[in-house]
């Protein structure tokens, strides 16, 4: 069972895991919107404390668990008791009730929000004590604990996930952003930012949550996910405009500016996801589970271009 299955990451794993001959059951809100991979469905109420998975789960034997309350920009802080609902304590509930129902692997899909926001001298690990920095890492935080913490009380394999920003089709926030602007061929004011930043493309993203679903060594840990190349704002920018056929109009404004500029339009939090670093350390995923990419990050970019202009044509 896949929750979140109408979700950008669970209609393309849904797929995925059809192809490798799982028999996939959609858990939904909506059941318009059951993805095609799935050949089951199950319609669940608002993710919560209180939410009942008992029908959902009979006869499932394994747990992908994406759903959960999306992290929003500019968030008020008023709504942090919303977040720890969905995702911390709807985690718990989905947790037990999985081992209840007999589940053998229950897997949860987290955020490297749940280590911090930016990185300074080296890469975010899983072995770092978590800093979330906001209302939705600190939710995704305890939705790990509760979830590792019934994998250790029952017999049900629990696997944690930590990815960063995912791209794809139906992207949203500062990626779609940016390449609406790249489409246009805005200048852009972001030649001289010097950052590195982790991406994961939802192709290698699935691909791992299928190796985590087959091994047999990965229970009560968490694993980092990205595309094992991490890119600069102004490189991004590049790749995004030649996938899209576009030039890549980038003027060097010194970052302190862009900064300053950010706060006066109360957009410093944009403006440090577009400055600064955060990066992802995979060294354990690839090594010990013998992971690689499926999909390179030029060939991401340039499916997730396809899907953007083909839905602006159909808009237009």
């Amino acid at each position: 069972m896949v929750t979140g299955a109408s979700g950008f990451v669970g209609s393309v794993l849904c797929t995925e895991l059809s192809r490798a001959g799982y028999i996939v059951r959609a858990a939904v809100r909506d059941p318009r919107r059951v993805p095609t991979g799935a050949t089951e469905q199950a319609v669940i109420d608002e993710l919560g404390p209180a939410t009942r998975w008992e029908a959902a789960l009979e006869d499932i034997d394994c747990v992908v668990h994406l759903a959960a309350r999306a992290h929003v920009m500019r968030d008020s802080q008023s709504n942090a008791d919303l977040y720890m609902r969905a995702n911390a304590q709807g985690t718990l509930r989905l947790a037990t009730q999985c081992a209840h129902a007999g589940v053998r692997r229950f897997i949860f899909l987290s955020s490297i929000k749940v280590n911090g926001d930016a990185t300074q001298a080296r890469p975010f690990s899983p072995l770092d004590e978590p800093r979330p920095c906001d209302a939705y890492g600190e939710s995704k935080w305890e939705a790990e604990k509760h979830a590792l913490q019934v994998g250790r009380e029952t017999a049900m394999e629990v696997v944690v996930m930590r990815s960063p920003l995912i791209y794809g089709p139906g992207v949203k926030g500062n990626f779609l952003a940016l390449m609406h602007w790249v489409d246009k061929e805005r200048l852009l004011p972001l030649g001289r930012i010097a950052n590195r930043r982790s991406l994961v493309n939802v192709w290698n993203l699935c691909d791992l949550m299928l190796t985590l679903l087959t091994r047999s060594d990965v229970s009560g840990r968490v694993w980092m996910a990205s595309d094992c190349e991490d890119l600069s704002t102004p490189e991004l920018v590049r790749r995004m405009a030649r996938v899209m056929g576009r030039r890549a109009r980038l003027m060097s404004v010194p970052v302190p500016l862009l900064a300053l500029a950010g706060t006066m339009v109360r957009r410093r939090a944009q403006a440090a996801r577009l400055c600064g670093s955060l990066q992802v350390d995979v060294a354990a995923t690839r090594q010990e589970l013998d992971w690689s990419p499926a999909v390179p990050v030029e060939e991401g970019l340039r499916r997730t271009a396809s899907w953007y202009q083909e839905a602006k044509a159909h808009v237009g």
